[in-house]
């Protein structure tokens, strides 16, 4: 069978079109993988409720599927690995959810000062909260 020259320009702009597909697939997954990683790792703070100090370690990573996912420990009441219902992060706003207690941290990450500064929320409370890189 004898192909036509229509035929073998269709399957050269099909096969450019697929290039150009993929590489904005890739463009975008870069991307995605750029503003994230700012976030991941591991976090220390203290809620401060007038006379008890209160340490707050966070740790945020990425999931099996390349979403934010992360956990909590809470040192001073002997709690560790609750695990977050939601985490999202659009620089520099983090949102963290913690059904399981009820609570809830917004705040905004600064990359300078390796803090993100916010408020903790659980119940009728609203603390604030300021959270800095943990080095190992």
């Amino acid at each position: 069978m004898r192909e036509s020259k229509g035929d073998l320009m269709g399957r050269g702009t099909a096969a450019a079109m697929l290039l150009v597909t993929v590489a904005a697939v890739r463009l975008a997954l870069a991307a995605s993988a750029s503003v994230a990683p700012a976030v991941v790792g591991d976090w220390q703070g203290a809620l401060s409720t007038g006379s008890t100090s209160l340490r707050v370690v966070v740790h945020l990573s990425h999931d099996k599927d390349g979403k934010l996912s992360g956990t909590m420990d809470s040192p001073d009441q002997g709690a560790t690995g609750i695990v977050m219902s939601s985490v999202s992060f659009a620089k520099p706003d983090l949102h963290l959810a913690i059904e399981a207690i009820g609570a809830a941290f917004d705040g905004k990450f600064d990359g300078g000062k390796q803090e993100i500064a916010g408020v903790w929320k659980q119940g009728a409370a609203s603390l604030p909260l300021t959270l800095s890189r943990l080095r190992k």
